[in-house]
């Protein structure tokens, strides 16, 4: 019986692990992997595939890339995206460049196999097909590729949620994930209530021993830019009100999202600008026993079409990390 051809392109290892495990067992299928965009256009231009599953948010070239490049070449592959970008524009776009369907990350068993079953692709017989779970080749997940995916699918919720609230698309980056000594973060959150006119929102969060601080980083110039975005009119509020409202819904969404995948509750306290109630100096001086060594988490918005530009930080305590460590372990096996 011929088998199914299959690409799976995503540049985090848990993302493909997730994916082959997602697979209809039944459905007899060989499968290749690429890491970014480029990858897969050179797999798709050397051999044939029936289908590719391709993430959005990648290096080197992205999802859209891939399906533009598919386009202008006038290859009519049969593509399923697989994203945590999950903002109605980016389901809208990927369609119009010729994306069959659009399933968002983590990829959902059942859902898959009810879109593969759908679109033709599961139409062998279950009886005759062979099971394939044990000939494919799962890749070594690292904490810090695990750890990445999930933060990935928690700031496309956040995207989601502000590209609603403000009618925008919000362009997502790749998140980096580092452990930073205590001495390189107060470097690096130095620098930034030094540079060039920042505004810094904190809020702190706790849940099932796991904690720590979200840091919401503005240009001052890009403040008026937003409050005109939020249609912020009201005389009776200021620019840094706004900011505020609009942190606890940036912070409170990608916590909410990274608390689901790890089945814990955060707890959040009142959002503070440094500055105004605390300094950065003031944060490091009262965390610095806990932030001996710092999980950082870095994820960089900005909005399409508008020069509005946001980072937001989050610092987990390194008691954290095991905790965190074990609630992963079963996302990384």
């Amino acid at each position: 019986m011929p088998k199914a051809s299959l690409l799976i392109c995503d540049d985090s290892n848990m993302a493909r692990k997730q994916l082959l495990r997602a697979l209809p067992a039944d459905w007899p299928v060989t499968v290749s992997q690429a890491s970014n965009g480029q990858e897969a256009l050179e797999l798709l231009r050397a051999a044939h595939f029936d289908l590719l599953l391709l993430d959005l948010t990648m290096p080197v070239l992205d999802g859209y890339g891939v399906l533009t490049a598919l386009k202008a070449e006038g290859r009519e592959q049969k593509v399923i995206v697989v994203s945590g970008d999950v903002q109605d524009e980016a389901v809208r776009r990927v369609q119009e460049l010729g994306a069959l369907a659009f399933l968002k990350k983590p990829g959902d068993p059942e859902l898959l196999r009810q879109t593969l079953d759908k679109l033709g692709f599961l139409n062998t017989p279950a009886a005759l097909a062979k099971p394939v779970a044990p000939a494919l080749s799962e890749p070594t997940v690292s904490f810090r590729d695990a750890f990445r995916e999930v933060v990935n699918v928690a700031m496309g919720q956040a995207a989601a949620l502000l590209a609603r609230v403000l009618g925008v698309f919000v362009q997502l980056p790749i998140p980096n994930v580092n452990i930073l000594e205590v001495s390189e973060l107060h470097m690096a959150l130095a620098d930034a209530q030094r540079g060039n006119g920042l505004t810094a929102v904190c809020q702190g969060y706790i849940g099932g021993g796991i904690c720590g601080e979200a840091l919401l980083i503005f240009h001052d110039s890009e403040v008026a830019d937003m409050a005109k975005l939020m249609d912020w009119q009201q005389q009776d509020f200021s620019a840094m009100e706004m900011l505020l409202d609009m942190s606890s819904v940036l912070i409170g969404a990608c916590l909410s999202g990274i608390a689901a995948q790890l089945d814990v509750s955060f707890s959040q306290g009142h959002p503070q600008i440094l500055g105004e109630h605390a300094s950065i100096d003031e944060l490091i001086r009262i965390n610095g026993q806990r932030w001996r060594k710092t999980l950082a988490v870095e994820v960089s918005y900005s909005i399409e079409g508008h020069n509005i530009h946001f980072d937001l930080l989050l610092l987990f305590t390194e008691d954290s990390v095991p905790l965190l460590t074990n609630k992963l372990a079963y996302l990384m096996e």
